[in-house]
């Protein structure tokens, strides 16, 4: 199972994801989220979604100190700064999955609740950075989609749909997202934000085609904690919120064997975007989305 464990700053004050849902607007709740780690990304000369080098540029009075390349500084004596994709209007894709497994809650928040908030503070951050941003929204098909734009309105467009977004049919993971990958004409980073609950080969077929259109691909994992240890108490009717199949389960005797599949599946999940270039995060909605969210773009920033 991944482990995506970063230092973080002492000082820094995390926000339980329970805290989020007393938080009227969702726009508030991404503002709340993004303040509450972005100063800790000062250590960096950038940090976010675009970390790839794009071009020098001479400084100019008023440019960020810290984005002074000093080795060429100290090669021509004279100040660069380093330009990066996300300076350039990079459009990124929040993808929201809205299936009928999403609904699902046990301890804490229920999952869909939590990919709302991801999304939106997502959305957020990356305007700061100068990004366009568009969302969709899908269960067996495509629900909403607004393509990547970076105005303050259009911000607003996206926080409004990722609010209504509601729990809805199966999950199509392929389909759905072969047709992702036609509406989205030009390449970018594509931000998944799923519990990936369908056919493992659907799944990671699915994902390889919008990586195969030369996309950044980014998929966050999202599932309730009780999913990743089976710490049920006691004897129970199971129902499969996706199929409404039954199945009545003894938790004692299954629960070593559960968590040994569930933890196989993150692991072939995260290799196989490992081995496509795809970024895998693993969260579970009883973690601080701001902590968490810190984690991964520190080790995105070290990876890339």
């Amino acid at each position: 199972m991944a482990d995506f464990t970063t230092t973080i700053p002492q000082a820094t004050r995390f926000i339980d994801p329970q805290a989020l849902t007393r938080i009227a607007s969702l726009e508030l709740i991404a503002r709340t989220v993004v303040e509450g780690f972005i100063s800790g990304l000062h250590r960096s000369p950038h940090l976010g979604f675009s970390v790839n080098f794009a071009e020098y540029r001479t400084y100019r009075p008023g440019d960020d100190i810290r984005k002074i390349d000093w080795k060429v500084y100290g090669r021509t004596d004279r100040f660069f700064v380093k330009e990066y994709e996300g300076e350039t209007n990079t459009g990124i894709h929040l993808i929201l999955d809205c299936s009928r497994s999403m609904d699902y809650g046990n301890k804490g928040i229920r999952k869909l609740e939590y990919g709302q908030f991801l999304a939106a503070s997502l959305g957020y951050f990356a305007f700061k950075q100068r990004d366009a941003v568009g969302f969709i929204s899908f269960d067996n098909d495509i629900i909403d989609y607004i393509p990547a734009r970076s105005s303050i309105g259009h911000l607003n467009t996206v926080l409004h749909a990722v609010e209504r977004a509601r729990p809805g049919e199966r999950t199509d993971f392929y389909r759905t997202l072969v047709n992702v990958s036609e509406r989205i004409r030009r390449r970018g980073i594509v931000v998944v934000i799923s519990d990936l609950f369908d056919d493992p080969d659907k799944v990671t077929h699915g994902l390889r085609h919008l990586a195969s259109r030369g996309n950044d691909v980014i998929v966050f994992q999202i599932l309730d904690p009780s999913e990743l240890h089976f710490d049920f108490p006691d004897a129970a009717q199971f129902v499969d919120m996706e199929t409404r199949a039954e199945m009545h389960v003894i938790p004692d005797y299954l629960r070593q064997e559960y968590i040994k599949l569930i933890a196989g599946q993150i692991s072939e999940y995260e290799k196989e975007c490992r081995k496509d270039r795809m970024d895998f995060a693993l969260i579970d909605t009883s973690r601080p989305l701001d902590k968490a969210l810190f984690s991964y773009l520190v080790r995105r920033q070290q990876l890339y």
